[in-house]
């Protein structure tokens, strides 16, 4: 019978293994395995034996070479396992289906009036999640859990959403919206999960300040890969940092608050257009979508300002209203430049590599991330 210390040691082994060849980009080798993770040949061979048995990893193809026989590569099998992601807003859910490498394998996007339901307290995700799998043709035997994005504050343990502005909820208790979901669920921040799910897609070693842009505004601070939650876990709620004070109400009750100068309810509710509408209107120098789209940058670029000042990082701007930002990042950054006194160029404030459906990919990444380091 095997010892507790050498079932230990042998996990770690494997775990390595498994984590090197997860982390490698471009061909991998048995060798580069074997020297990386300080293991002798014999002991490689039997990591992968099993690990290949249970169909986690597998052959990547040859190696390419001018002589000689041709090295195997490796690779993770990414779709051994699969985590769902939802996203809630005032309005819709969004599902997105993601393997281990975070890769989008299905989305789909559901109208969904969350206050309504909230009232009628029919609110639980349940049944919309078994027809997302259903209609995804999704085997439940490989899914890990399905990790939640709430655009509002969660209490420490995650139990209750606290405050929730956009969605106008207070003190809701979570069992309202996954009761009845027999996978593991996890809860977090939607900033908080997108943040680290551009992290993620970034390589997870960076600082960065993350900041989304969608009906609300909120955010993620990454400090050296790794989510930095502040001491209540709100710490990233740039939504409402005052960028005008006296200015704009905002869904929290304050005035000036960047998300009520910067987030697409403000599109809606002052055009009545969609986002599609305000941007086409913008480019073709339409007088009340320009005027409204330079206001709002000068104000983004306040709030992009005091997030550099304080935390000197990159500042990323993610969540679907950058979805149309690309063309605008000049005058974007011409606005930070001009309010920054120490910095000669604003190359800092980027955009989002993960520009479509970040948030429900970033609320996976959860299960993915636990699977991943407990091989």
């Amino acid at each position: 019978m095997q010892s507790e210390a050498y079932r230990q040691a042998s996990n770690s082994v494997r775990s390595r293994i498994y984590r090197y060849i997860y982390d490698s980009k471009g061909f991998c080798s048995r060798q580069a395995v074997a020297a990386a993770c300080g293991i002798s040949m014999p002991t490689l061979y039997q990591n992968l034996s099993e690990l290949m048995e249970e169909g986690l990893v597998r052959s990547s193809g040859e190696e390419q070479s001018t002589g000689g026989r041709k090295a195997q590569g490796l690779e993770i099998a990414a779709d051994a396992r699969l985590a769902v992601g939802i996203a809630l807003s005032e309005d819709q859910i969004r599902f997105a289906l993601a393997d281990l490498n975070l890769r989008e394998l299905a989305f789909r996007r559901i109208p969904f009036d969350l206050a309504a339901r909230l009232t009628e307290r029919n609110v639980s995700l349940a049944g919309f999640l078994e027809r997302f799998l259903e209609e995804t043709g999704t085997d439940r035997s490989r899914l890990l859990g399905v990790g939640i994005a709430v655009p509002g504050m969660l209490t420490e343990d995650r139990s209750r959403i606290y405050h929730a502005p956009t969605l106008h909820m207070k003190d809701v208790k979570m069992e309202l919206l996954t009761e009845d979901i027999p996978y593991p669920v996890y809860v977090e921040n939607d900033g908080s999960a997108s943040g680290f799910a551009e992290s993620f897609a970034r390589g997870g070693d960076r600082n960065l300040a993350y900041i989304s842009l969608e009906n609300g505004v909120g955010g993620a601070v990454i400090s050296d890969g790794r989510l930095y939650q502040g001491d209540h876990t709100h710490s990233g709620e740039f939504g409402h940092i005052c960028v005008e004070p006296g200015g704009l109400r905002c869904n929290c009750g304050r005035s000036g608050c960047l998300e009520a100068y910067c987030s697409a309810d403000r599109i809606r509710r002052e055009l009545g257009i969609s986002l599609e509408e305000f941007f086409a209107g913008a480019e073709r120098h339409d007088p009340e979508c320009e005027t409204l789209l330079y206001d709002m940058l000068r104000h983004l670029a306040v709030a992009i300002n005091n997030v550099h000042m304080v935390l000197d990082c990159d500042v990323v701007l993610g969540g679907f209203l950058t979805e149309y930002l690309q063309p605008w990042l000049p005058a974007i950054r011409k606005y930070v430049l001009a309010g920054n006194p120490f910095e000669k160029t604003a190359d800092f404030v980027q955009l989002s590599i993960l520009r479509h459906h970040i948030t429900p990919l970033g609320a996976a990444l959860f299960f993915v991330r636990e699977f991943v380091n407990g091989v």
